[in-house]
């Protein structure tokens, strides 16, 4: 279940751009060294409209990711804090999903999948 949603967790970095009873369509932007509190995102594609480094974080978990813009990634249900570490401003679209396809978060992988199947 999605219980901190980062539109109303980290209001400055996430806004909705369009959203229906299938889909939200999210942007989030930040600049180098900014950082999110915790927050949950359901099963959910990224297309990166920038490049950019970050370190994802749950608990003690750790991800590092460096992706390029122009990529799209498959973002499993996760919980997450994020803070850019590099020197680019981070800028996406995320397109998540509700209903079951939603998913559930879990103890599995932090991050994108930068590989589809």
């Amino acid at each position: 279940m999605i219980n901190d949603d980062p539109v109303r967790t980290n209001p400055d970095h996430y806004r909705i751009l369009w959203e229906n009873e299938f889909v939200r369509v999210l942007e989030y932007a930040d600049e180098p060294g900014e950082s999110t509190t915790a927050h949950d995102h359901p099963n959910s594609v990224m297309v990166t409209l920038s490049s950019f480094s970050r370190r994802l974080s749950a608990g003690d978990r750790v991800f590092e990711t460096n992706l390029q813009e122009g990529q799209a990634v498959w973002l499993p249900a996760q919980r997450h804090a994020g803070t850019n570490t590099g020197g680019t401003p981070t800028h996406t679209i995320l397109v998540e999903l509700k209903g079951a396809a939603a998913g559930e978060i879990s103890d599995g992988p932090l991050g994108p999948q930068t590989r589809s199947t």
